[in-house]
């Protein structure tokens, strides 16, 4: 890790200062420091992209394929740079952090592929006799200047998620990473100031979460992203004006065990879920509903595998759980997990914390109104409960403000189906936990979980407008 990093504005890297601190997260230490934008920056970092969105419009396609196919070679290249500056900046576990680093190679990749198949088509207008001679025709064309907004769990690739698609639709962007985990975000940023895109094609700026405000509420700005709590983006969304918006919020994803299923492979699937980079995920497995034939089976398999994870350095490989964001985020947490026991719930395992670090958590017999159960924990504890009827189970799922992805472990298809059918969700996961995410699958919630979808082809769908001709002959 170097340090210290610029930002980029317009392309080019600038260093007007070094007044953010980015932090070790497990040491605390201080590991190097990044600019914050100002008001006049961000600004002027707007102002380019608007200027360029027409020469971004035009770009050819196979030369947005080239951008993006350089930055999928070159990200593979510093893959171990950029895994070991995640590690350090976000506490992600060293194994977990170069699985993302993969992902970021994955989004790009498929980006170049989408770059190329952006359609439209020819659409018969002759419905009755008054449209007699009319032909009509649809294409995608860019949507303009892009506001994106990114959050610290996943610093590089859903970063990746606003950033590739939108070079692939030909439109210009301004971004603003998590100001505890700015580096992968600028490294992107150097990546991509080593090709030929147009100047203004990009800015990626860190800056205090005050300066959010330009970001979302700049009429030369046509879309916005956000990807973070809920508060934050349904707040930006009522400032946002006239511009589309797409919002990936948070959730308290649940995972359905029915009867059938297989133990081993169940318990093996949701401790990942629930633990994997200390549960900072909005679909991480915070809710683990259980049929009672098999209830006390699957727990004390559970609790035993929970027990087992190593839990320390994230640089160290057989670390699994590293340190939440921050100390302030492991009390909120804590104090949630504490407030539930008051309340009658029951400690199975973990509980612990020093600092940063909170120790892999299950409870159960937790009442509903807790926060553990119907918030976003957001942290390393899950929640066991159990159910008599898979129809009673559906219904206890929904039974949440927010919605994003369920995982569902049955072997009938029948139930597979009606789950899919039923469960207010943007996502059901048969047969594996709702953390599970390919790259390019649509991707996004409905509730309080958010608007719009994510997923390259979904992410390019909302960065174009469909505009349409219609011919006459006369």
């Amino acid at each position: 890790m170097e340090n210290s990093y610029p930002l980029y504005v317009a392309n080019r890297a600038e260093a007007p200062n070094q007044d953010l601190e980015v932090t070790d997260k497990y040491t605390g230490e201080v590991a190097t420091r990044v600019p914050l934008a100002d008001s006049a920056t961000i600004d002027r970092a707007i102002a380019s992209a608007a200027a360029a969105a027409d020469a971004m419009r035009r770009l050819p396609a196979f030369e947005r394929q080239e951008v993006l196919a350089h930055c999928v070679r070159r990200f593979g290249e510093r893959s171990e740079e950029l895994a070991e500056a995640l590690c350090v900046e976000a506490g992600k576990p060293i194994r977990d952090a170069r699985g993302e680093v993969g992902r970021l190679v994955d989004t790009f990749r498929v980006a170049a592929e989408e770059s190329v198949r952006i359609t439209g088509e020819v659409m018969p207008l002759d419905i009755s006799a008054r449209a007699r001679g009319y032909e009509g025709m649809w294409k995608r064309v860019p949507i303009g200047p892009c506001s994106f907004i990114s959050p610290f769990n996943f610093p590089l690739n859903l970063a990746a998620h606003k950033v590739a698609p939108a070079i692939a639709a030909g439109c210009p962007f301004v971004l603003k990473p998590a100001s505890m985990t700015p580096i992968g975000a600028l490294i992107i940023g150097e990546v991509l100031a080593e090709t030929d895109l147009p100047e203004g094609a990009f800015s990626i700026l860190p800056a205090r979460r005050d300066g959010a405000a330009l970001f979302s509420e700049d009429d030369r700005l046509k879309l916005l992203s956000f990807t973070g709590s809920p508060g934050v983006g349904w707040d930006l969304k009522a400032k946002a004006g006239k511009k589309k918006v797409v919002l990936e919020l948070g959730g308290n994803a649940a995972v359905v065990v029915d009867s059938d299923a297989d133990l081993d492979d169940a318990v093996d699937r949701i401790v990942f879920g629930a633990f994997y980079q200390s549960g900072q995920s909005c679909i991480g497995v915070q809710r683990i509903l259980v049929h009672e034939s098999i209830y006390d089976v699957l727990k004390d398999k559970l609790v035993e595998a929970t027990r087992a994870l190593k839990m320390g350095d994230p640089k160290d490989p057989e670390t699994f759980i590293g340190p939440m964001i921050s100390e302030s985020e492991a009390a909120r947490l804590d104090g949630w997990i504490q407030s539930s026991i008051e309340a009658g719930a029951r400690l199975l395992c973990g509980g612990g914390r020093e600092g940063a670090m909170l120790e892999a958590t299950l409870l159960e017999d937790v009442p509903v109104d807790q926060d553990v159960v119907c918030q976003e924990a957001f942290g390393p504890v899950a929640v066991l409960s159990s159910f008599a009827d898979f129809d009673e189970a559906l219904r206890e799922v929904n039974d949440s403000a927010f919605g994003l992805q369920a995982g569902i472990f049955t072997r009938d298809l029948y139930r597979a189906h009606r789950a899919w059918n039923e469960l207010e969700v943007g996502g059901v996961v048969i047969g594996d936990v709702p953390s599970w995410r390919v790259d390019h699958m649509p991707y996004g919630g409905v509730k309080d979980s958010g608007l719009g979808r994510e997923g390259i082809r979904f992410a390019i769908e909302d960065m174009t407008e469909v505009r349409l001709m219609v011919v006459r002959t006369p």
